[in-house]
């Protein structure tokens, strides 16, 4: 299951999908981060869906000039 779906991704400003996007990479560390440690994430897959609607908020941003990836990417390291 999506966390968002294309739609969702289209109707959403700048800011938003910068801060979802933020949020998305950051839950992705935690949840690297746990499995590094050895310990078992409570749901495996979820790994494979945010790395997935990483993507595609990424791919929307390539595809739209004025919503750049790049400053994105140097915020969020």
């Amino acid at each position: 299951m999506a966390i968002l779906r294309n739609k969702e991704i289209n109707g959403m400003g700048k800011d938003a999908l910068y801060t979802k996007l933020y949020e998305l990479k950051k839950e992705l560390a935690k949840i690297r981060s746990q499995i590094s440690l050895g310990t078992v994430p409570e749901n495996p897959g979820r790994v494979k869906e945010i790395r997935r609607t990483i993507a595609r908020i990424a791919t929307f941003m390539n595809l739209n000039p004025s919503k750049s990836v790049k400053e994105v990417k140097k915020q969020t390291g």
